[in-house]
């Protein structure tokens, strides 16, 4: 189930990069657009380098959101993605990077549907985005990779038992949340304000 990873990973990669080329299709492509997304996935990957001695605070959940709000749910799906696989090769490939890559993936894609409006407007509240980076963190993200861990350990998983797995790993979520509640509120307004100011002077 588990032995062809980086296959399934690569896929996930072509699948997420399907709706970004199609955005780039109906328009003029910039170059600078495409550069832009790198350098979001490179601090992205490097907010979670970083903080490698410090087990489970990890800031790239944060930066998976703040792409999303600034660039839009498709870009945010892909920063999600990328990001999860290239910091896997410091932390490790494993059957693992595929569930990452769908959690941070659809963490980014939500982030960018619910709030990507509102950032347009100019009406971004941290307060908020806070809120649902501790959702994403701990209900979404550590609800996809919970279940990852049950269906690993456990052929016949049963609701009990799913609970039980989605319960002990509820710490680990919990200090996921909380660093990225803490690094929403500290880079979202300023990292959302420069996205904001690239994304009009460049017509993007």
């Amino acid at each position: 189930m588990f032995e062809n990873y980086y296959l399934i990973s690569c896929i996930i990669i072509i699948l997420s990069f399907i709706p970004f080329m199609v955005m780039l299709e109906r328009r003029k492509p910039h170059a600078r657009e495409i550069m832009l997304v790198a350098v979001l996935v490179t601090i992205t990957v490097l907010s979670r380098a970083v903080f490698f001695m410090i087990p489970f605070f990890k800031p790239i959940l944060a930066f998976v959101i703040i792409s999303g709000i600034g660039l839009g749910a498709r870009t945010g799906l892909l920063v999600g993605t990328l990001s999860a696989f290239i910091s896997n090769f410091m932390f490790g490939q494993g059957p693992w990077t595929v569930w990452q890559m769908l959690a941070l993936g659809l963490c980014g894609f939500l982030a960018g549907l619910i709030f990507s409006g509102r950032y347009d407007e100019g009406k971004l509240h941290t307060v908020l985005v806070c809120i649902f980076g501790f959702i994403a963190a701990v209900v979404i993200y550590g609800g996809i990779m919970d279940t990852y861990t049950a269906l690993l350990y456990m052929g016949n998983m049963t609701k009990q038992s799913f609970f039980a797995i989605y319960l002990s790993g509820l710490p680990v979520n919990l200090i996921l949340g909380i660093c990225t509640v803490l690094c929403l509120a500290l880079f979202t307004k300023s990292m959302a304000r420069k996205l904001r100011r690239v994304k009009y002077k460049y017509n993007m």
